[in-house]
């Protein structure tokens, strides 16, 4: 039998045959898929084979296969750091649920974000939520930033659940697609599904007003059919978001407006620091391209994965999610 993986827990996996109909499923063994250490070897949007396990007295059934994924949303695991953690799989759009100060979402955290999701072939889309709880200094920050990332050429869509500002337009994009809603805890995930789909009824909870930060309500990654002809993986809130198996030399690659003057490059290796003639460089210095991008850039060309992890909401008040 063949199905596609709505719902993960780490040890049971539900599977959705092409009939609608829903097992249980179990692993068969031990999976290694292509070298990648992962933390959980099938993801939410896996096409899996699985056979029904005829020692159980419930509908319950053994996956043996993981059919090819077209592509997947993968990080470094924050307390296992040599393990990675595929987020989902098989998606079509990727939504980045950014807030401007409930909780702060940063530049490096949306950078690394994007990356990731250039890097597996994804298209991501932005959105700035909660507008309506926006003060002028907000809106200067949210304008601001979108003025950044639309250049770039991210499309950026600004919502409110509260007050249904631009669920119309999320809901065009999302048509017709597997799509993927990300973001920290606390940016209004599982509201904004409630609001394109008020019977599903997902928990929610307020943000911490001692430290402007989410309270973790989704546990796992699932997968919802949507009514208006869309599929939507909630996932767990990222604190921290290590970039993966990137060499040096490709990382500007994923970085759209250096990739874009790459070639006007004195060196054809050139990582856009010390070197003479360097376009990207050049740019910086015309405020052609964001410092806070560069900034970023140069925060993953040296690996500085664990200071990026202290400076962002790491320091032990809210713990993550889901490794």
């Amino acid at each position: 039998m063949t199905g596609l993986v709505y719902k993960s827990t780490g040890s049971w996996y539900t599977v959705r045959t092409e009939e609608g109909t829903f097992y249980e499923c179990r692993i068969k063994g031990k999976f290694r898929i292509k070298g990648i250490k992962s933390t959980n070897p099938v993801a939410v949007g896996d096409i899996v084979d699985f056979d029904l396990d005829e020692t159980s007295d419930t509908t319950t059934g053994l996956i043996h296969n993981i059919q090819e994924r077209k592509n997947y949303i993968i990080r470094k695991s924050v307390n296992l750091s040599k393990q990675v953690h595929i987020i989902a799989s098989n998606i079509d759009k990727v939504f980045l649920l950014v807030t401007i100060n409930n909780p702060p979402t940063t530049t490096s955290f949306i950078d690394r974000f994007l990356v990731t999701a250039e890097a597996y072939g994804i298209e991501a889309i932005l959105v700035f939520n909660k507008i309506d709880t926006f003060d002028d200094a907000m809106l200067d920050e949210q304008l601001y930033l979108q003025y950044i990332y639309s250049n770039i050429g991210y499309k950026c869509l600004r919502v409110s659940s509260t007050q249904q500002k631009g669920i119309d337009e999320l809901k065009a994009e999302m048509q017709d697609n597997v799509s993927m809603f990300s973001g920290h805890s606390g940016v209004g995930k599982s509201t904004l599904i409630n609001t394109l789909q008020p019977n599903l009824n997902l928990k929610t909870k307020e943000i911490s007003e001692q430290h402007s930060q989410g309270q973790h309500t989704t546990t796992f990654a699932e997968m919802f059919d949507l009514d208006f002809g869309a599929k939507i993986i909630d996932t767990p809130g990222i604190r921290g978001f290590g970039i993966v198996d990137m060499e040096k030399e490709e990382i500007g690659d994923y970085f759209p407006e250096f990739f874009a003057l790459k070639d006007q490059c004195k060196f054809n290796n050139c990582l856009h620091k010390e070197e003479p003639h360097c376009a990207v460089k050049e740019a910086l210095d015309n405020d052609e391209i964001a410092w806070s991008r560069y900034n970023s850039y140069l925060q993953m060309l040296e690996g500085d994965e664990e200071h990026y992890r202290t400076d962002a909401y790491a320091d032990g008040r809210n713990k993550e999610e889901q490794e």
